[in-house]
């Protein structure tokens, strides 16, 4: 099955610490601070968890989450998190086969888009921007990198991650799309872009037009 983590799940986040130190962790909880209160929230390909528990620190209580994952062994992990008094509902599938039957206050999608290739990431945008509400709150964070701006040692990583996952997880990706262009084909307002780990890792918050 692509994209799937099963295979490295039980030490996925040590490996993310030993590259990227705490960059990856770090870039996430800065977003968390744009989540109201008593929000609806969709989490997309959420990994292990530990992201519930930093929401709960924030909001211990009124917050309704669903959170998806492809990875059976991910999700079992994320299922031990302390979600406080927090509704989480676990959903066990891949994001293109998944069909909710409400709208969201807020998407969370981390280090989520860059395991799809180009004939799949515009379906993939498409299905979660429908989930969003108008004036809704999208939190974004991925690795960022650009021939023009992007540093070598930056190019030999990401080509050495995608090898990795490629035999590991069956990352369907194989080099890293950068997703603005559909943000701003959508009209999608830019409220705050953060860099981290000299600016390898981007994140951006983002409001849904109304």
């Amino acid at each position: 099955m692509k994209n799937n983590y099963d295979n490295i799940a039980g030490y996925y986040d040590v490996l993310s610490r030993m590259i990227f130190f705490r960059a990856q962790v770090k870039a996430q909880i800065d977003q968390l601070a744009a989540i109201p209160e008593n929000s609806t929230i969709l989490i997309a390909g959420g990994g292990t968890g530990w992201i519930l528990e930093e929401i709960a620190k924030i909001h211990p209580s009124g917050l309704t989450i669903t959170y998806v994952e492809i990875s059976s062994k991910m999700l079992e992990i994320s299922k031990k998190r302390e979600v406080k008094g927090n509704m989480v509902e676990y959903i066990h599938t891949s994001m293109e086969d998944f069909k909710p039957l409400i709208s969201y206050d807020i998407l969370i999608t981390a280090f989520f888009f860059d395991n799809f290739s180009a004939d799949s990431i515009q379906m993939v945008f498409n299905q979660l921007h429908a989930l969003l509400k108008s004036g809704g709150t999208w939190l974004f964070a991925d690795f960022y990198y650009t021939e023009k701006s992007g540093k070598r040692w930056q190019w030999l990583l990401l080509q050495t991650m995608y090898l990795f996952f490629s035999k590991v997880s069956s990352v369907e990706a194989k080099s890293l799309i950068n997703t603005e262009y559909l943000f701003e084909g959508n009209s999608y307002l830019v409220l705050k872009t953060s860099f981290y780990y000299r600016r390898f890792i981007k994140t951006i918050i983002y409001r849904k037009i109304v």
